[in-house]
């Protein structure tokens, strides 16, 4: 019997709900603002990181080059 209702009720044209009260509001709006500031601070943060990342695997790098550099000077 509950199949036959669901039927009946997806056949008519009236909705069940106003469409324009169904609406997100200042609520809504304010959730959404907070989340995007803080996946705006999370990226800036993550990249901040990497080019820290980066930059230390730069100086490490020359710094073995130098090393190297050295070593086969010495050996010279």
């Amino acid at each position: 019997m509950t199949l036959l209702n669901a039927i009946t009720v997806l056949a008519e044209d009236k909705p069940m709900f106003d469409p324009n009260s169904v609406t997100p509001g200042v609520v809504g709006f304010l959730v959404t603002f907070v989340f995007m500031v803080l996946i705006v601070l999370l990226i800036r943060d993550m990249v901040r990181r990497v080019r820290r990342t980066q930059y230390r695997a730069e100086v490490n790098e020359r710094l073995d080059a130098e090393e190297a550099e050295l070593k086969d000077s010495d050996q010279a």
